[in-house]
């Protein structure tokens, strides 16, 4: 039994809770167990144990970025234990469970420049670097060097840049869900740290002004076409504002659906298809899905 084997193990658990907290929709979801690895060698026997008994499990960051689609979710882990940071002249290795743009603050404070896009990203190391997390026409892939990985079958492997595949919003282990990045090394550029921070400042001032920050959402819902962006098309169409039960367009910005309060993934579904079926009709543009569904 599961229970046991945690409980025997030392880990840290919480049994039948809510994943409410756990992700930036607020969306009500039930977790049987969350567990909080503390090692690397802990979560190799953790992903040891879940695998030969055929326990499905998921690794959630911070939950940005995801619509939870699943009323139970059997097994969450979470890697907010790793983090650590090492800074070495320009190169910086941060472990997976380290905040991002907590990061990029660290950074700017050590006059290293490249990370300051990040400083808004309200996700983890991690999942930014499985996603190719980016902002302002920069990503992930412009500055990581190497990501230290678990391999499919339990061996702790190194993989460079051109391992990784990284295209827009995209990587080799988006698409390898049984490999789990543990660190991601940097290789940034020196710069002036108040120089960095007027940059960051004057982005959190836009972000301020543009982005419906006052209420639950998941970022960005859709990539922008080729020349285009989504939000404006959205918005050219009237339906900012438009809501589907507790699911609503932002009124602020059309790329956003924001949780009104209630919200099920359903609502936030249902409106999303909505939304990609007036953009076909009237641009006959397929908007692409930003947003990960998590079943």
């Amino acid at each position: 039994m599961i229970e046991n084997f945690i409980k025997n193990n030392n880990y840290e658990y919480y049994k039948d809770i809510s994943l409410k907290k756990y992700n930036t929709y607020k969306l009500e979801a039930l977790c049987k167990f969350l567990i909080y690895p503390n090692t690397v060698s802990q979560l190799l026997d953790l992903l040891d144990y879940l695998r030969k008994n055929n326990i499905n499990y998921l690794i959630l960051g911070n939950g940005s970025n995801v619509i939870l689609d699943r009323e139970v979710f059997e097994v969450i882990i979470k890697l907010d234990h790793f983090n650590k940071i090492d800074i070495n002249n320009n190169i910086v290795v941060a472990e997976a469970g380290v905040s991002l743009s907590y990061l990029s603050h660290i950074c700017m404070q050590n006059n290293l420049s490249g990370l300051s896009f990040a400083g808004g990203i309200p996700g983890l190391v991690g999942a930014a670097t499985v996603t190719n997390a980016g902002a302002y026409q920069e990503d992930m892939a412009n500055i990581v060097k190497e990501v230290k990985v678990i391999t499919p079958n339990l061996q702790i492997k190194t993989m460079n840049k051109d391992d990784l595949a990284f295209s827009y919003r995209n990587s080799f282990l988006k698409h390898h869900k049984d490999y789990v990045c543990l660190e991601t090394t940097f290789e940034l550029a020196l710069g002036e740290s108040i120089k960095i921070k007027d940059v960051m400042d004057d982005r959190k001032r836009r972000r301020t002004l543009s982005q419906p920050l006052d209420l639950p959402s998941a970022g960005s819902v859709f990539r922008n076409p080729e020349g285009l962006f989504a939000g404006k098309l959205i918005e050219d169409l009237g339906l900012k504002g438009y809501r589907i039960g507790g699911a609503q367009i932002s009124e602020k910005h059309a790329n956003f659906i924001v949780n009104t309060g209630e919200a099920t993934s359903r609502d936030i579904l249902d409106l999303i298809g909505f939304i990609k079926s007036e953009v076909k009709k009237k641009y006959n543009i397929d908007l692409t899905l930003e947003q990960e569904i998590i079943r």
